[in-house]
């Protein structure tokens, strides 16, 4: 889309106990969009709290949601519960069929996965969950942005700002994208070099692992049930 054309659509999920950043880093940028309208979507128009407490309301519920040109899923704790949630499934499923673009942030790649979206497609996710697109028929690749024909995926949380300007870039224009980066001064200079798996030190890693043991053994459990599910579907 480029500015002039007909509005721009687009959906973003959310869902209680997500990590609020995944929704709003690329929110943030996105609703900078000439002639884009986002729809804020959920069950009921009610207030959805984050994993950390952040409430936010929905602009529109799922029955209500007019044809999207764009998806996006996030991620977080609350995904997990997603996986077996056969309405917010087929939601997704059926808007992703029909949408220009497929997209999410974080863990919300393994919403997609689920919904049956991403077979055969180059995806990424956080990296304490990438090994859980493989059972969907995924290609798991550890990027801040995977873009695979119109199936365009962010890695954990902060890299949903990277992906909302990618995607900026794509449909609107290159220029489009580096304004609205200049207007958020997003120039990230972290005050600590552990903000991936390339650089944090083994102590780090094996830290944010256990506080995350019980979600990723949750996690791991819906993943496989949903997997399970698809491969029924295929027979």
């Amino acid at each position: 889309m480029a500015p002039g054309q007909d509005n721009f659509t687009i959906g973003m999920l959310i869902f209680p106990r997500m990590t609020q950043l995944d929704f709003t880093g690329p929110f943030e940028v996105l609703a900078r969009i000439p002639e884009t309208t986002i729809h804020v979507l959920w069950k009921k128009i009610e207030p959805v709290v984050s994993d950390t407490g952040l409430t936010v309301l929905p602009t529109t519920t799922l029955s209500d949601c007019p044809g999207l040109d764009l998806i996006c899923v996030p991620g977080g704790p609350g995904q997990i519960a997603l996986m077996d949630d056969a309405e917010v499934l087929t939601f997704v499923r059926e808007r992703g069929e029909h949408a220009r673009f497929v997209t999410s942030v974080c863990t919300g790649s393994l919403v997609l996965g689920a919904a049956g979206l991403l077979q055969g497609y180059k995806a990424t996710t956080h990296w304490m969950s990438l090994d859980q697109l493989e059972p969907f028929g995924a290609i798991p690749v550890a990027e801040r942005v995977v873009v695979d024909r119109n199936r365009i995926t962010g890695g954990g949380v902060t890299a949903g700002i990277d992906f909302g300007l990618y995607i900026t870039s794509v449909i609107t224009n290159e220029q489009m994208a580096h304004t609205i980066q200049l207007s958020l001064e997003y120039d990230p200079r972290p005050p600590f070099n552990s903000g991936s798996m390339k650089n944090a030190t083994p102590e780090t890693v094996a830290a944010v692992r256990a506080c995350a043991a019980t979600m990723l053994s949750e996690r791991r459990a819906a993943t496989q049930r949903a997997a399970q599910r698809l491969a029924r579907r295929a027979g």
